[in-house]
């Protein structure tokens, strides 16, 4: 069987596009500005039926019989099967420079068997960092993000509804004590570590302020000199820089994601002269089998006969050659776009065009 290899040339120009401006500030992290996880254990009453199981949840009665010794009901002894409470895990993160009284975002997400947290409660729960130190109050209505609905013979779940959150939930309490006002050097550390990136936001910072005031360190660190930005306080000095402009430099990188059929690439991937055949083979065996009865008034007995269909099909083959060198890889997807190839085929493709060293880019698989 000859098979014939369906060639594609793709030889168009290639024109590179200037990446468009970013602040520093959407670039980098400042040192010492960071936020700080939060989390503690709490109850949501008032549900309809839907909290925990007490049986299945025994933390759940506990922690109720805690509250409610706390305001003054003895419970010692006694035994209550609510079904409108649930155990939750409060979770939330205290932003940088945050002060007392200022209130922020919770997520409240249920640990027993609850079915729902839809229109519960939460009681008053304690936040507190890894240091142990309780820095935030939590409480208020839970904004669960789904619903259940459960019949005799059916049930149905749209979302999540055993977890919600809790807009302005909760209340600091304590502040974090940081001294940002008496640093002489800030440090910006790149999210994406780039020798060219870093380069650039050093440029532009000693360009806008005439002197040599920022200095890069490595691929992720520039360090500023705060006496010599001639500001009069650490926070107007990164006040004046973070709004520059910069064009940063990315890696060439390749992300596919096999479930959905996702394909993001960046404008740098490039591919060298490859060639590729593809094609879809398809193997289908049915059983049939067949029972042969013996002749009427004789001795003998049912044979059952086997019977098995097999067919074998192969789609024609989808092939790709002769790629110029430096060809962009989004030409080469259109190619085969235009070709009918489908987007799972083309990761497998593009799987194997990275396997034998043409693609020049990282190639990323969710």
């Amino acid at each position: 069987m000859i098979r014939f290899l369906i060639v594609l040339c793709l030889s168009l120009a290639v024109t590179e596009a200037p990446a468009a401006p970013v602040r520093i500030k959407d670039l980098v992290e400042f040192d010492g500005v960071r936020g700080n996880d939060l989390v503690g254990y709490g109850l949501v009453v008032g549900l309809n039926g839907s909290g925990d199981g007490i049986r299945n949840a025994p933390f759940t009665e506990e922690i109720m019989s805690n509250i409610l010794e706390r305001l003054g009901v003895n419970v010692t002894g006694e035994q209550f099967r609510p079904k409108n409470v649930a155990a939750v895990l409060v979770t939330a993160e205290l932003p940088p420079f945050s002060r007392a009284g200022s209130q922020i975002d919770v997520t409240v997400s249920a640990i027993g068997d609850a079915k729902s947290l839809l229109g519960g409660t939460l009681i008053m729960t304690p936040l507190t960092a890894a240091d142990g130190q309780i820095y935030a109050v939590s409480q208020g209505t839970v904004i669960a993000g789904g619903a259940a609905a459960e019949g005799d013979g059916a049930s149905a779940v749209q979302g999540v509804p055993t977890s919600g959150t809790i807009p302005s939930g909760a209340r600091v309490e304590r502040e974090i004590e940081f001294d940002f006002s008496g640093l002489e050097t800030i440090r910006l550390a790149l999210r994406s570590p780039d020798f060219t990136t870093a380069g650039r936001i050093e440029s532009a910072i000693n360009a806008y302020l005439g002197r040599a005031v920022a200095r890069m360190l490595d691929a992720g660190t520039v360090v500023v000199d705060i006496r010599a930005t001639g500001a009069i306080s650490p926070a107007h000095a990164m006040g004046r820089i973070e709004n520059l402009p910069v064009e940063p430099q990315r890696r060439a990188r390749v992300v596919v994601d096999q479930r959905s059929g996702t394909i993001v690439l960046g404008e740098d991937v490039r591919i060298s002269r490859v060639a590729v055949s593809q094609g879809n083979l398809t193997l289908r065996i049915e059983e049939a089998p067949l029972v042969v009865q013996p002749n009427p008034f004789s001795q003998g007995q049912s044979i059952v006969v086997p019977r098995t269909t097999v067919d074998l099909d192969e789609e024609p083959g989808v092939g790709l050659a002769e790629v110029t060198g430096g060809t962009s890889l989004s030409e080469v997807i259109a190619g085969l776009n235009a070709l009918g190839v489908s987007p799972r085929d083309m990761i497998d493709i593009l799987k194997s065009i990275k396997a034998a060293g043409a693609l020049h880019a990282e190639f990323v698989v969710r």
